[in-house]
């Protein structure tokens, strides 16, 4: 029963009416239960319009309270019955009753820690604290299930939690400021995994505005746009081998051929857990050591291929749920293949839903559009300079590395990040007058640095355009940190050259060879990606010229020359068998091709080139090393040849002899380094793989001099094809 107790303060109108349309900045310190007096009274207030009659049933004493209806839908009791864990009890006019537990009640969720590292910019976890979080949170006497909510809103007036749960009325669960930082909290005990959710947002100018939470885990699919309360991870990990090796090794110089796809269209209608078995089987015959995935992270538009995200921490769920990718990255491990994952830190989508104008104003894109919009793509561009978005971004590189056991990022788009004038007819000079970036360098500095750190053998791969010094350099010595960048200069010159017919190509050998100007100025991945077979340019079939076998030569050239070439490989899907056409994320690849030889033929002379790469260590070893090349013919333009050595560290050679000409050189005579017999380990023309046969064996290093070397070997080299030598 209800006890009269000491004179209870009075809550001004204007603040209930405030309570009672969820636009309290701090509904605890009014609602839920609060010691008052000496005497022990606890004063119990709670929202409930519309209501009859409301009571508490204190769960230790059993008590029952019935409360006084003040205003606007807001209740209010006393008793004496000290603090305790309780449920409120709601009858409506009809005679209808709910019960139900008071979120009102609980202490928060997110601990004073918490909030300290978040405001340094230095929560490494962050995943764990904001968001949304099933759990077991302790109220007065016990623990109670339900889901904590936490998200950065620094210029709102007040947060609302709307979703499945609550018949999308945010009024019922207005959230609590913690600090001047903008951390909105709420527990909301008896709901769980699986519900969907928004935040509602009350902006500086007084409009509610809906967005998805920043920090959820999982998400709708597409085209739906609402959060969902991720369930926690059930995922037992099996790939102990495979990240004790990876902490162990250092990959910058290990075999390093990618696969990259697009999980979507590879195989159109495969979730995560079906991509496991066919996509490791299709690496199994194809022997590429990674697989790069094109953006998976929660994306609205499919034609971004995910390169607009607003979902940072969610999985795409169009293939599944975050343990679903958990599963395909552990069998790919445990299979024996590592997995890259690109990430889109540089820039965001205007979507109403998502990350812009987050709380009515700029708080992840930078105010100034000078700086905060990126026109080429319609998107706004990280606030670089903003501590807290700056821990978004490096705790949002760590959630994947750390939780979802990726082994390297592949970072979009850095050129439009460290250049303030990057495709800009006005832009805003920094401190010095100059166009770099400091803030955004300064940000993909901590973030090298800090992956580096906390997941040793892990690889962090830059996609930059420009001459920008240092990219692969450590941030001690004031290099951006990344351990491998895209060699698009290699791609370009490369490209422009083997697109000319063949006649044409003896005037243009310094396309060819000028990437050796500066191969080890940067650890390089030399890319045949996705931008390069879409909007018009082609397929890489397509850009081959002459008729269909010449097409299919020149691309078992191309890529011998890619895979002889130092640095790293990287073939976009479809490529690997000379698909005709251009890549499309609305359909498949052309898999039926493969029927027709001219095209099986192609796919097998990858999964050969690879099998020679995996097994042949002058092919990787050196690759950062100047000493892991030694030229035998870098000037033959006449023949449009070109031919060198690779070296291991133990010095063991493997010659690579490109002939870009369409007429075999029978009897060449090629110098080599050393003397006695020498097998062609891999011919490009074999007709295995749909050559014409021009071929060697029983080659023998006769001692007659050559391209500067004392010793020579007479060679058939086969039209617009490659052989690789390896001493016997």
């Amino acid at each position: 029963m209800n006890t009269a107790v000491s004179e209870q303060p009075i809550i001004p109108d204007p603040e209930l009416l405030a309570l009672a349309e969820g636009r309290h900045s701090g509904p605890h310190g009014v609602l839920g239960q609060h010691p008052f007096g000496d005497d022990g009274t606890v004063i119990v207030r709670v929202r409930r319009p519309l209501a009859k009659s409301v009571r508490i049933e204190l769960e230790s004493t059993g008590h029952t309270v019935e409360l006084q209806h003040l205003a606007h839908g807001i209740w209010e009791g006393t008793h004496r019955h000290g603090l305790d864990d309780y449920v409120i009890v709601t009858e409506y006019d009809g005679g209808e009753t709910y019960t139900a537990d008071d979120p009102y009640r609980f202490l928060p969720t997110v601990g004073e820690t918490d909030v300290y590292l978040f405001g340094e910019g230095r929560h490494e976890q962050l995943w764990k604290v904001l968001g949304a979080h099933v759990r077991e949170h302790y109220g007065t006497k016990k623990f109670v299930a339900g889901t904590a909510f936490a998200v950065w809103a620094p210029h709102a007036q007040a947060v609302r939690v709307v979703g499945s749960f609550n018949s999308w009325d945010g009024a019922e669960h207005a959230m609590r400021r913690l600090n001047e930082r903008g951390i909105w909290e709420l527990f909301i005990p008896g709901i769980g995994a699986h519900e969907t959710y928004k935040f509602q947002i009350l902006t500086p100018a007084g409009n509610w505005v809906d967005k998805a939470d920043p920090m959820a885990r999982h998400a709708e699919k597409p085209p739906h746009t609402a959060s969902v309360i991720a369930e926690p991870s059930r995922h037992e990990w099996g790939d102990d081998a495979w990240m004790a090796k990876r902490a162990s090794n250092d990959p910058h110089n290990q075999p390093l051929s990618v696969y990259e796809l697009h999980a979507m269209s590879w195989r159109p209608g495969l979730g995560y857990r079906e991509l496991a078995d066919e996509l490791i089987d299709y690496l199994d015959e194809l022997q590429f050591t990674h697989v790069e995935f094109m953006p998976l992270a929660e994306h609205p538009f499919g034609g971004s291929w995910g390169y607009q995200v607003t979902g940072y921490y969610a999985p795409t769920s169009r293939l599944g749920s975050p343990d679903d990718l958990r599963y395909l990255i552990d069998r790919l491990h445990q299979a024996g293949y590592g997995v890259i994952m690109d990430w889109v830190p540089g820039h965001f989508p205007k979507d109403a839903f998502g990350l812009a104008e987050f709380d009515g104003q700029a708080v992840y894109e930078h105010p100034d559009p000078r700086l905060g919009h990126q026109a080429d793509w319609g998107t706004y561009v990280f606030n670089f300079g903003d501590s807290q978005v700056r821990n978004f971004l490096v705790a949002n590189a760590l959630y994947w590395l750390e939780e979802f056991h990726i082994d390297g990022l592949r970072v979009d788009a850095v050129a439009s990040m460290i250049y303030r004038d990057y495709s800009r007819d006005e832009w805003l000079p920094n401190k010095d007058g100059g166009r770099e970036y400091y803030e955004a360098i300064g940000f993909l500095q901590e973030v090298n640095a800090t992956a580096y750190k906390l997941n040793p053998g892990v690889l962090m791969i830059a996609e930059e355009s420009t001459s920008f010094p240092g990219v692969t350099k450590p941030t001690d010595w004031n290099g951006l940190g990344f351990g491998l960048k895209w060699n698009m200069g290699w791609m370009n010159d490369n490209l422009r050259y083997i697109e000319k017919d063949p006649i044409y190509r003896k005037w243009h050998q310094g396309d060819l060879t000028f990437s050796f100007v500066y191969a080890w100025s940067e650890q390089y991945i030399l890319p045949i990606s996705h931008d390069e077979v879409v909007h018009g340019k082609g397929s890489m079939f397509a850009k081959m010229p002459g008729d269909d076998w010449q097409k299919s030569a020149n691309l078992r050239l191309f890529y011998s020359y890619q895979w002889g070439h130092p640095g790293k490989q990287l073939l976009f899907m479809g490529q690997e068998f000379g698909q005709p056409s251009e890549w499309s994320e609305d359909k498949g690849l052309d898999w039926w091709l493969l029927e027709n030889p001219t095209f099986s033929g192609v796919q097998r002379y990858v999964a050969e080139l690879n099998r020679l790469y995996r097994n042949t260590p002058a092919l990787w070893e050196l690759d950062n090393d100047p000493a892991g090349l030694q030229w035998i013919a870098g000037d033959d333009a006449e023949n449009s040849l070109l031919a060198f050595i690779r070296r291991d560290r133990s010095g063991a050679p493997l010659a690579c002899v490109f002939n870009f000409s369409n007429h075999a050189l029978e009897g060449y005579q090629l110098g080599l380094p050393s003397g006695g017999a020498w097998d062609e380990v891999l011919n490009s023309d074999d007709v295995a793989f749909g050559g014409s046969g021009v071929t060697n064996s029983g080659l023998i290093a006769n001692g007659a001099p050559a391209h500067g070397h004392g010793q020579s070997v007479s060679l058939r080299v086969p039209p617009l094809g490659a052989t690789f030598l390896q001493r016997r």
